[in-house]
C-alpha cells in the first residue's frame, strides 16, 4: 500500500513540475501583454524601431481617477514585461534633444497636461525597476491629447511627415506625442 502511495505522489509531483515548466515557456505571443513593434523610415532610409509589450485595459482605470494603473508623476516603463527598446541607426533630434544612433530603453512620466519621455542608456533589463536618472541619455516633453474613443491595447506608433516622424503613445483615451527628426 505504501508503495502505491509513493508512486501516486511521484506521478502527481512529476505532472505538476511539467505543467509549471510549460507555463514558464509560454510563447510571448500568448502573454496577456503580447509583443508589438513600431517602425519609422527616415528620408535617408535609416530606421527607428521600437519593440514593446502591449498591455490591455481589461476594465482597469489606466490614467487618472482614484487608483490608476499608471500613476501620474511616476516613471512608467511604457508597456509591460521586458523593457521597451528604442533603436536607431541614425543620429536623431527627439523633442529638441539629441539622440545618437544606438540602442536605448524608453520610459515616461505621465501627467494630465504633459508627459516626459526618458531615453535611457541602460539596456537589456526587465521593464522595472527604472534604472535611475544617472542612466538617462535625455528627457524631453511630450504633447498630450485626447483620443476620440477608448483604446483597449496600449499602442506605440509613428506618423511620417516629410523626412521626420512623430511617435505616439496611445492608451485608454490618452495620446502622448513627440517629434523626431534626423540630425542634420
Amino acid at each position: 500500500m505504501q508503495k502505491r502511495i509513493a508512486i501516486f505522489v511521484a506521478v502527481v509531483l512529476t505532472l505538476s513540475v511539467l505543467s509549471l515548466s510549460s507555463l514558464a515557456q509560454q510563447p510571448k505571443s500568448q502573454r496577456p501583454s503580447p509583443p508589438a513593434h513600431a517602425e519609422c523610415k527616415l528620408a535617408s532610409g535609416k530606421t527607428i524601431t521600437v519593440d514593446y509589450s502591449s498591455p490591455r485595459m481589461r476594465g482597469r482605470q489606466i490614467f487618472g481617477g482614484d487608483s490608476p494603473l499608471v500613476p501620474p508623476g511616476k516613471v512608467w516603463r511604457v508597456g509591460a514585461n521586458e523593457a521597451t527598446t528604442f533603436v536607431t541607426d541614425a543620429n536623431l533630434v527627439v523633442g529638441g534633444k539629441e539622440v545618437p544612433a544606438g540602442s536605448y530603453t524608453m520610459f515616461a512620466i505621465p501627467n494630465a497636461d504633459k508627459w516626459t519621455l526618458i531615453i535611457s542608456k541602460k539596456t537589456g533589463e526587465w521593464g522595472i525597476p527604472y534604472p535611475g536618472e544617472d542612466s538617462d541619455l535625455m528627457r524631453t516633453d511630450m504633447k498630450v491629447s485626447k483620443l476620440s474613443a477608448p483604446l483597449e491595447n496600449f499602442t506605440i506608433s509613428f506618423t511620417q511627415s516629410g523626412g521626420a516622424c512623430a511617435m505616439h503613445l496611445d492608451w485608454e483615451t490618452t495620446r502622448a506625442s513627440v517629434e523626431i527628426a534626423e540630425k542634420k
